[in-house]
């Protein structure tokens, strides 16, 4: 089965990164939990101070998919919305590097 990943790219509302960030560092510590979810990394921009980058890797799209119906999943997105003034994100399939296991 091929892993699935993303890049996600969240433009906070004016002085609100580092609140949605601390909204997202609680997801990742909540991931830890998660077998199927394999990397979930938050990055914020040195040089653009309302962008934040969200790196994840999952077993699989379904993997992704069920972890988006937690509740603590959707408590996190109904407490992160209203920091948020967009959106991007692109699905991407890892294919191999350090720090994923490829079986």
């Amino acid at each position: 089965m091929s892993k699935f990943g993303m890049y996600a790219k969240f433009t906070a509302k004016p002085g609100q990164r580092d609140a949605l960030a601390a909204i997202l560092l609680e997801s990742a510590a909540a991931a830890e939990t998660i077998d199927e979810c394999e990397l979930y990394i938050i990055n914020i921009s040195d040089n653009e101070p309302d962008i934040l980058w969200v790196t994840e890797v999952w077993s699989s799209p379904e993997a992704h998919a069920a972890s988006l119906t937690l509740e603590d999943t959707q408590a996190a997105i109904r407490r992160a919305i209203p920091l948020i003034a967009g959106i991007e994100s692109t699905k991407i399939k890892p294919v191999g590097g350090k720090g994923l296991v490829f079986r």
